[in-house]
């Protein structure tokens, strides 16, 4: 089923091209900064809609599209086409222009630092909010504020952009989560017998800032602030990260705070997320204020 649906959509898109339908003149390219927190040069990659170089003068809405283990920031385009689904989305006026930027955070998880949470050797987590959003909303024209402002990811990447928007409501409009690293079980074998390595330490994290503990924990003021985020959760039905993600649902029905579901066919793969795109940006794009 999935599969069909795949080619589905990309028949879609080169239906259109085939009509001679002309997709907007959109922008992708990397670069890097130099993090004082890291002490490292770290990559991002940057999606700037067609009318960016046109309207001098305009800002936009961002996006923070966060990627899963093993990966770095050019994954989104090189394994989910990112670029063609945004573009066609805008064209058809399903989702609006906005600034897509995909930090790097990790690489081959045997050999370099992975994860969105502080670590020794580390703190990602506070080069991504002393240095990072400072830096891409000042070098680019993004509007810089909560109504503005949303945050997705993928697998360790979706855990991640829940936190962050658990930990910032104040910053985020809307998160959507895909296939989401929302927990980690104390009985995690890769993290007991490998502790000291970098996927351990990166497990061991994702289960201290536990995305479902955080909803359990908090207190009826933070919950308030929770529900000033619009939050989405996507997992397949053969993801083998199902059953944190609807105990995160059920931890969040519990607490009274609003939250879109949708358990589709699917696996923990690459065409699932190919596919979440057509329904997290439309969302995002709900999300954001005029």
């Amino acid at each position: 089923m999935k599969k069909i649906l795949v080619f589905c959509l990309l028949g879609i898109t080169l239906s259109i091209k085939a009509q001679g339908f002309s997709l907007p003149k959109s922008s992708v390219s990397s670069d890097s900064l130099y993090s004082k927190v890291l002490g490292a040069w770290r990559d991002y990659t940057i999606y700037l809609p067609e009318s960016y170089k046109k309207d001098t003068l305009r800002y936009y809405p961002i996006l923070y599209m966060l990627h899963g283990l093993g990966e770095t920031n050019t994954a989104w385009y090189e394994r989910r086409n990112f670029k063609d689904v945004m573009d066609l989305l805008v064209s058809s006026g399903e989702a609006s222009e906005m600034i897509v930027v995909t930090p790097n955070a990790g690489g081959n998880p045997e050999t370099a630092w992975s994860g969105y949470f502080n670590m020794p050797e580390w703190p990602y987590q506070d080069f991504f909010f002393s240095e990072f959003i400072p830096f891409i909303e000042t070098t680019y024209r993004a509007i810089g504020d909560k109504a503005h402002r949303a945050i997705t990811g993928l697998s360790m990447g979706g855990g991640g952009a829940t936190a962050y928007a658990q930990m910032h409501p104040e910053m985020f409009c809307a998160c959507y989560a895909m296939s989401g690293l929302m927990d980690v079980s104390k009985d995690d074998k890769t993290m007991l017998e490998n502790p000291q390595t970098k996927v351990g330490y990166m497990l061991r994290s994702a289960m201290e800032n536990s995305c479902v503990d955080f909803v359990k924990l908090s207190d009826e003021e933070k919950k308030e602030l929770l529900r000033g985020v619009k939050w989405f959760v996507d997992c397949g039905d053969d993801d083998f990260l199902l059953n944190c993600n609807l105990d995160f649902f059920h931890a969040m029905k519990d607490a009274k705070i609003p939250l879109e579901l949708r358990v589709r066919d699917g696996a923990h793969v690459h065409e699932y997320w190919h596919s979440a795109l057509y329904i997290c940006l439309p969302f995002v794009t709900r999300c954001f204020k005029d």
